[in-house]
């Protein structure tokens, strides 16, 4: 039941394709990671120096796959959940077809749900790169991440052990997860911090919820579907409710199995607190990136995708039918979502930077102001009741010579780039409101962003 479970949750939770046809067929391709790692740790099942370094082995080909994005992700963090479950069921190569059996059970299910009973394409532009093409070797995010990962798990595996010789695999999983979708040291601390805050009040509600049930059939299966319900409706807004909802579901299943106790919840407070551990050690000395690195290029992105907003609108203003700022509005909703999860450690109301956090609050306040100029400017460019106007574009050389400034010093254009301005017209008057607002947003922006000489951000 358990790995039935986890391939059925997993498919649903972690295959993010833009297009359905896409997400069909990552989904297709689950079984062809899960079923060789299910045969390696089943195999390695009986030596465990072996099984360890595989256990790491998988690790770091499982976080290095997301360079290939959402799909590399999702088979990553499949192969790794196959070999995860492995040690809990304490499976061995005869139980491999039963095991090949849940996983296939599970996908279809999972795909019968997802791509028959109730399919949804998501029209949405593919999630923006965690850094530029051009990165290379260890500068690459994914190779960083897989090699911390790789140490934290390793850390957590040696430490895990030696608390437990049964449930190691606790503190594995917990370094894992912590690393899923950050990219900074600062990120990486924050979401440890939160799975920890979810687990302990979940360890809370098991002893109140699961332990009293002692397994009783009918109860625990309303109540892990209500948990499951709650870890997808939870996943996006807060980790730590997600968190909650996992540590009471699995409570519950370990309720099923007849070996809940309070002493086992403790235990999976201890494995958590290790992986946390192992997690924030790793990104303190194993090619640390602070927040202020990461912050740093999600801003200058999100304002270059600004620029582009404030040109193709006034190329449509200006006649340009080909001009379409649509696509670069959806790749800034997208940046500021990036900005906002890097700058949430700065945010935390634990955090002791507070000169600090009140320049993050200003910096996303005027960002914020920025995307909503930008979206009726837009707005106004595709009604085909604008037209020309002599004064858009000064106004808009103006908005980009304060954006150039903030991102290339040195690079901003003069007036004898832009061709001759067009005759006044009186119908792109809410377009130059649009445009003289997010003028003043981009200059309110150059106050905190050179508070200090490396920026807002500075040794976060």
């Amino acid at each position: 039941m358990c790995i039935r479970d986890r391939a059925a949750l997993l498919a649903l939770f972690t295959v993010g394709d833009p297009t359905v046809r896409r997400q069909a067929v990552t989904t297709a391709l689950l079984p062809t990671v899960g079923f060789p790692v299910l045969a390696l740790a089943t195999a390695l099942h009986g030596l465990p120096w072996a099984r360890d370094a595989a256990f790491l082995a998988v690790v770091f080909c499982g976080v290095y796959a997301r360079r290939w994005g959402a799909r590399g992700q999702a088979l990553g963090i499949f192969g790794f959940m196959m070999f995860f479950a492995t040690q809990f069921l304490h499976a061995v190569p005869a139980q491999l077809p039963e095991l090949y059996g849940a996983v296939v059970l599970a996908l279809a299910v999972c795909g019968l749900v997802r791509f028959v009973v109730w399919c949804v394409e998501r029209r949405t532009p593919p999630p923006a790169a965690p850094a530029p093409p051009t990165a290379r070797g260890l500068d690459r995010p994914t190779t960083r991440l897989a090699f911390q990962n790789t140490f934290a798990c390793a850390v957590a595996l040696g430490v895990g052990q030696m608390v437990s010789d049964e449930r190691w695999y606790w503190a594995v999983g917990t370094a894992w997860w912590i690393f899923v979708n950050t990219s900074s040291r600062g990120e990486t601390l924050v979401r440890g911090f939160r799975r920890v805050v979810g687990t302990v009040a979940g360890i809370a509600a098991g002893l109140v919820v699961a332990v009293p049930l002692h397994g009783a059939p009918a109860p625990t299966t309303v109540l892990v579907a209500l948990c499951v319900f709650g870890i997808f409706y939870t996943a996006a807004p807060s980790y730590s409710w997600m968190m909650f909802f996992v540590t009471v579901m699995a409570g519950l299943l370990y309720g099923l199995l007849g070996v809940l106790h309070p002493g086992l919840l403790a235990l999976r407070l201890e494995q958590t607190l290790v992986g946390a551990v192992a997690s924030a050690l790793a990104v303190a000395i194993v090619l640390p990136v602070t927040t202020h690195a990461a912050t740093d290029g999600w801003i200058r992105r999100a304002l270059l995708a600004v620029r582009h907003c404030t040109a193709e609108s006034a190329r449509r203003l200006a006649g340009d039918e080909a001009a379409d700022p649509t696509p670069h509005v959806a790749e800034l909703e997208l940046l500021l979502a990036k900005v906002r999860v890097s700058v949430a450690p700065l945010l935390h109301p634990l955090s002791p930077l507070r000169k600090r956090r009140e320049r993050a609050e200003r910096v996303m306040a005027h960002l914020d102001d920025c995307a909503r100029q930008v979206r009726g400017l837009a707005e106004v460019a595709a009604d085909p009741d604008a037209s020309h106007d002599a004064r858009l574009t000064a106004a808009c050389l103006r908005v980009e010579t304060a954006l150039l400034g903030l991102v290339a010093p040195g690079d901003a254009p003069t007036a004898a780039d832009h061709a001759a301005a067009p005759p006044h017209h009186p119908g792109a008057e809410r377009a130059l409101a649009h445009i003289h607002d997010l003028e003043a947003a981009v200059s309110s922006l150059a106050a905190p962003l050179r508070d200090e000489p490396r920026g807002v951000f500075a040794r976060a």
